[in-house]
């Protein structure tokens, strides 16, 4: 009884830890609407809320209004330069925090997504 519940409880900490796949990609301006948006994303055990500014079909700011980390809230500042330099939502994730930076572009991809106009 012993061991099955020690392998329950690894297998359900090792799946909260599941690698978190990367949603985004370069932005398509000629969609964009300006305006302030919010979107969050949730990948195994971090968690990201965040608001985009879109100015002149650019992301010109974005804040991070939660983060759920332990090691990733190194990832922060880094993440969101690149994505910001580069206007993707696909960028190189810090390394040591891989999942938490996967979770923050999925969280400003969510966000960019209400931006689109159709």
């Amino acid at each position: 009884m012993v061991l099955a519940t020690g392998m329950l409880l690894t297998g359900a900490l090792l799946s909260g830890c599941a690698e978190t796949p990367v949603a985004g990609g370069p932005l398509d301006h000629a969609r964009l609407r300006d305006g302030t948006y919010e979107g969050s994303y949730r990948g195994g055990p971090n968690k990201a809320a965040v608001q985009v500014t879109i100015k002149d079909n650019n992301i010109v700011t974005i804040d991070i209004l939660q983060h759920q980390a332990w090691r990733g809230v190194i990832a922060e500042k880094t993440v969101v330069a690149r994505i910001i330099a580069n206007q993707s939502t696909r960028v190189d994730a810090v390394s040591g925090a891989t999942n938490s930076s996967r979770v923050i572009m999925n969280a400003v991809q969510n966000a960019i997504e209400k931006a689109y106009q159709d």
